[in-house]
């Protein structure tokens, strides 16, 4: 009976002990959800984030000189003898630039926007450190499509403080996150914000960018600048906002550090960035589209046109299929899923999750590079004729992938580019324009027009076809 009582009195004491443990537990709880007592207790500081980060990125200045020539009918001796010898003698235009960089290495490896650094002629690139000491830099690559170019700070004997990069796929919606930049030249700035929306398309050129979006304030002058998380590691470089005044509206975005860690990776390796070649077209899921298919959501992309010989087609891809994943990662447009295609990289195998006819299916896909260009598949165009200046290409599929032209009314040679200030460009031709026919001669090869400049006629009579429209117009010779 002792042994009883004994075993009674230490259970209740064990449970009181409990209960006394997990009072005194919410007693804590609700302490520290507690109203703070002082201005002390709310204080929270982003400064020691600032501090780590904000002396890896600099202000980009860009000064351009660019020679312009005016159009040639300006050449007629009618119009000399009217306006006097000056004129149309070429000028000297000059353009300034400004905007942001983020330092990614102690070498100085710069990464900014392209369009800051673009330049129609010579430019001269300044950037200017957050204790303003100032160096010269140097291109190292660009790519328009994505926005990105990396510069070197040249002639520099120290080590310089930079930002390393974080995994952007880990951000969620909702992650705190600082804009770091040069909002309309007037120095170094900080804003906070949070990450409002990921895998953003519909904003840049490029037909394999996703972007970041956020609400911290982004401004002319931003571009280029710093998009960094609580760690002060670098998740995004901001590129552009959606503004109807040139001011932030809460609309910012950047480009995921995935992307741009491609780039700068390329940069010191000296490799050139090739994306993945799928041999065919993807669209983005309509609301149409997904009723024709009996899709349950309107997401995914859809294989609107493949290659016979191209990887997609030689992986099990067919045309109707429907990419809803790639390595796992859900892609909602066509744009989401060539992002997760070029972040992959050439030589690896993509995972793709499809549906076809209402089953989902698993398709592994080697990622490859595209076919190389045979000789004289491009070409550059000088000479007394409307084409001097102009970059052509045959339409072989590489050229009909990279352009994303409409080939379904026949052949034609593709303007890739035409040189500033060249007669090309005064008369008018612009990239992505498809020359259909001179005179009465149609073209399918570079060699068609060739021989046609051969003849060098009085007048020239231009078929082109621009987007939708095609466009018929007579040149003098």
């Amino acid at each position: 009976m002792q042994f009883f009582g004994s075993t009674l009195r230490l259970s209740l004491f064990a449970f009181s002990t409990m209960i006394f443990l997990c009072v005194i537990s919410l007693v804590q709880a609700q302490a520290q959800r507690s109203v703070p007592n002082s201005q002390a207790e709310l204080r929270y500081s982003f400064s020691p984030i600032v501090k780590r980060a904000a002396p890896a990125v600099v202000n980009v200045y860009v000064r351009s000189t660019r020679r312009v020539t005016n159009s040639p009918f300006f050449r007629d001796p009618f119009f000399r003898e009217f306006f006097g010898p000056g004129f149309g003698v070429p000028r000297n235009r000059s353009q300034n630039s400004l905007g942001s960089g983020v330092i990614v290495n102690e070498t100085g490896l710069i990464v900014t926007n392209a369009h800051v650094v673009k330049s129609h002629g010579q430019a001269k690139i300044r950037v200017v450190l957050w204790d303003r000491r100032e160096f010269s830099a140097r291109i190292v690559s660009m790519d328009n499509k994505t926005d990105i170019a990396i510069l070197q700070i040249e002639d520099a004997k120290e080590k310089f403080q930079y930002l390393t990069f974080e995994d952007s796929d880990g951000l969620e919606v909702g992650d705190i996150v600082l804009a770091i930049g040069n909002p309309f030249g007037v120095g170094q700035t900080v804003t906070s914000g949070i990450v409002s929306a990921l895998a953003r398309t519909g904003v840049g050129k490029s037909d394999a960018q996703v972007f970041i979006q956020t609400d911290a304030a982004i401004n002319p002058g931003n571009s280029g600048g710093a998009l960094v998380d609580m760690n002060g590691r670098l998740v995004g470089i901001n590129t552009a906002i959606y503004s109807k005044t040139g001011g932030s509206h809460g609309i910012g975005f950047a480009i995921p550090s995935n992307l741009v860690r491609l780039y700068v990776n390329s940069a010191v390796t000296g490799r050139k960035i090739e994306r993945p070649w799928l041999g065919g077209r993807l669209r983005t899921v309509s609301r149409a589209i997904a009723e024709s298919l009996g899709l349950e959501r309107v997401a995914g992309a859809v294989v609107s046109r493949l290659y016979t010989r191209g990887p997609a087609a030689r992986a099990g891809l067919k045309v109707g299929d429907v990419i809803v994943s790639v390595d796992g990662r859900e892609v909602a447009t066509a744009r989401a899923a060539l992002y997760r295609l070029t972040t992959s990289g050439i030589g690896s195998t993509a995972e793709l999750a499809v549906i076809r006819r209402g089953r989902r299916l698993r398709i592994s896909l080697p990622l490859q590079a595209a076919p190389q260009l045979k000789p004289g598949d491009i070409r550059n165009l000088s000479g007394q004729h409307p084409f001097d200046g102009a970059r052509v290409a045959n339409l072989v599929p590489t050229i009909i992938d990279r352009l994303k032209v409409n080939v379904a009314e026949g052949g034609g040679i593709a303007i890739l580019s035409v040189a500033p200030g060249s007669i090309a460009e005064n008369i008018g031709f612009r990239p992505r324009d498809i020359l259909l026919q001179v005179g009465s001669v149609k073209m399918q090869r570079i060699a068609d027009l060739e021989r046609v400049l051969r003849r060098r006629p009085r007048s020239w009579f231009l078929a082109i076809r621009r987007g939708k429209r095609v466009l018929r117009v007579e040149v003098p010779g």
